[in-house]
């Protein structure tokens, strides 16, 4: 089970419609021009057009997966005292002093450039569940990490 704010959930679910809906008819049209021009084993276009099918078909089938065991968070029932998914987090790096801002997302939301980091990667799994004050301890490959939660801001 995944849970999914509420716009990751509709972002999937558009894709996922303009992928069936709009996509593979255009795939599977490009794929009967490219069988029709004859020899299938001597045709470039007809094997990319098949690898193209199979993509689309391949990732049609892991949003769908992904869309039937995700659920919609809730926010109303998350801590608002402690890091919890969908809790924005600012803390110290206790090492360098360097202060970092991140969104606790599920992994199918992560995006750093947007700020946003899986609870399931080191650092947001160390997060989870601590509150403003408290030391967190990540294992990264570099090492550990010691950061200190400054502040927490729910969603």
């Amino acid at each position: 089970m995944e849970y999914l704010s509420k716009q990751r959930y509709d972002e999937l679910a558009a894709e996922l419609k303009h992928l069936i809906g709009e996509v593979y008819p255009r795939v599977t049209e490009a794929l009967a021009e490219a069988s029709a021009q004859g020899d299938r084993s001597d045709n470039a276009g007809y094997r990319e057009a098949r690898r193209t099918q199979a993509k689309t078909i391949s990732r049609i089938r892991f949003l769908q997966k992904v869309l039937e065991h995700s659920r919609v968070i809730d926010t109303d029932g998350l801590p608002k005292d402690r890091v919890c998914l969908l809790s924005r987090v600012e803390f110290t790096n206790l090492a360098t002093n360097a202060r970092m801002k991140f969104e606790i997302v599920s992994p199918h939301e992560m995006d750093l450039e947007a700020g946003k980091i899986s609870l399931k990667s080191p650092i947001g799994a160390a997060l989870m569940g601590k509150k403003v004050g408290e030391i967190a301890e990540a294992q990264v490959p570099s090492g550990t990490l010691r950061l200190r939660i400054e502040s927490i801001t729910p969603d």
